[in-house]
């Protein structure tokens, strides 16, 4: 078995290969030549600075010897916070994850570490090292799951954030997982998690779970501004920064019930919401933030009342509604609701749809930036489904078939079952109008689903 030559022979090698001497190399890496004596005799400890030093006079990659540094420097050695902290921000800073693992491994022996660990993991989180941060609060989280502390139920919300994706199944377990530790947060961590959970779950269009999370962010906002506008409590809570404004999460709380009321049918609570965000005259601050927020929400409230009774059936509140989508720059929901209402109430949108052609077009290859978006991408599904329907019930069926082909590649892509199993049923009904290459397409991705263990359709 060959035998790994340590950090300070390698370097002793490099010397003598090179014939230099330790003050030589000292003044190539910027080090004492005190201090590289002291290392290549055994007689100095190497810290993370000291290596970054050698491995730029040796003319090597930054994170060269950082296994033999695992070896040698940490998992052998007398371990303190304050001497391997900077080298596992360095294992952070150039992804060596699995250096990262062998020291934290060690570290968690001793439940002290627990928090000084978490300040790490809340490091990697903030700075988009998200692999480092999952792999961190995982293990805080194992360590204090007898705790059913804060720390605990903020680690759960992280992962549960890290965990969101395109994949509709697995934000469904990750949001699952979640729901037990979003009441053990602090007031503030858990008005922004209730909004994600909601959030999620409006993604897999389940209504009902968005209702619930809406109401209780609702809830638990009012009260928590009531509170900070109490003069006799106001100094003893504690200052966390919020996202938003405090009374944003109330107002879109009322929103997001009103959102989950009309896709469930029931207008009439939907327009009970609807008023519950376009009165926030009770608002007490003034700030231009408080502002900016408050004039979204009145615009949001009249461009959802129109929707609102559209989805009610009163089309004739159309005209209006498309006057409006003509002023505005991004018009994808709008018209979204418009393919809805014409599929719904058998109404004729093709002069709708005309005018907005070329909006309607750069829908099927959206950029980048709504991709990275956890909703707009299974909108993007749902909404050449509905073109698909809608034009299939209208007899024009080669464009029909090639909406319902985006549709099923975009659902395939963020694995939404439910709109997986509408493209199906629709190919079914009017497969048999079918162009050869396109029904030959369809039915082969059809096929591929059906194959996969555990699919089943959703008739709801």
């Amino acid at each position: 078995m060959e035998i790994t030559p340590t950090i300070r022979a390698e370097l002793e090698r490099y010397l003598k290969q090179e014939g230099l001497s330790m003050t030589e190399f000292g003044h190539i890496a910027g080090m004492n030549p005190g201090t590289v004596s002291g290392i290549v005799t055994g007689n100095r400890s190497i810290s993370v600075h000291q290596l970054d030093r050698i491995t730029l006079g040796m003319n090597l990659p930054t994170d060269h010897f950082y296994e033999r540094y695992v070896e040698e420097c940490t998992i052998d050695a007398p371990l303190n916070w304050r001497r391997i902290s900077p080298f596992l921000y360095r294992c952070v800073q150039f992804q060596r994850v699995d250096c990262l693992k062998k020291v934290v491994s060690v570290l968690l022996d001793n439940p002290g570490y627990l928090p000084h660990l978490f300040e790490l993991a809340e490091n990697c989180f903030e700075q988009g090292y998200r692999e480092a941060a999952a792999y961190l609060y995982e293990n805080v989280a194992e360590g204090e799951k007898q705790q059913h502390s804060e720390r605990l139920a903020l680690c759960h919300y992280r992962l549960f954030t890290i965990a969101i994706g395109r994949d509709q199944n697995l934000n469904s377990d990750a949001a699952a997982k979640f729901e037990s530790f979003v009441h053990r947060l602090h007031e503030v961590d858990q008005l922004d998690a209730l909004k994600d959970l909601a959030n999620v779950y409006r993604a897999l269009s389940q209504w009902d779970m968005v209702y619930k999370y809406a109401k209780q962010m609702g809830r638990l906002g009012r009260i928590y501004y009531d509170m900070v506008h109490n003069s006799e409590r106001k100094e003893k809570e504690p200052q966390k920064k919020l996202s938003r404004p405090l009374f944003v999460y109330i107002a879109y709380a009322e929103m997001m019930c009103a959102n989950a009321c009309d896709a469930k049918g029931d207008h009439e609570r939907a327009l009970v919401h609807l008023q519950g965000y376009a009165d926030l005259s009770w608002v007490k601050e003034s700030d231009p933030d408080t502002l900016h927020w408050l004039g979204l929400f009145q615009h949001w409230a009249k461009i959802n009342t129109y929707v609102n009774k559209l989805m009610s059936g009163d089309v004739s509140v159309l005209p209006n509604y498309v006057e409006y989508m003509a002023g505005e720059k991004y018009i994808f929901n709008e018209l979204l609701n418009v393919i809805e209402a014409a599929n719904r109430y058998h109404i004729d949108v093709d002069h709708i749809l005309r005018r907005f052609e070329s909006q309607i077009t750069a829908y099927q290859e959206p950029s980048p930036a709504d991709i990275r978006q956890q909703y707009l991408p299974q909108q993007y599904a749902r909404f050449w489904y509905k073109m698909a329907n809608y034009s299939l019930n209208k007899g024009r069926y080669s464009y029909g078939f090639e909406c319902l082909l985006v549709a099923w590649e975009k659902s395939l892509s963020i694995n939404n079952q439910l709109i997986i199993s509408n493209c199906a049923r629709l190919f079914e009904r009017f497969g048999v109008n079918a162009v050869l290459e396109t029904g030959k397409k369809l039915q082969e991705m059809w096929k591929e689903i059906d194959q996969k263990d555990g699919f089943a359709l959703d008739n709801n």
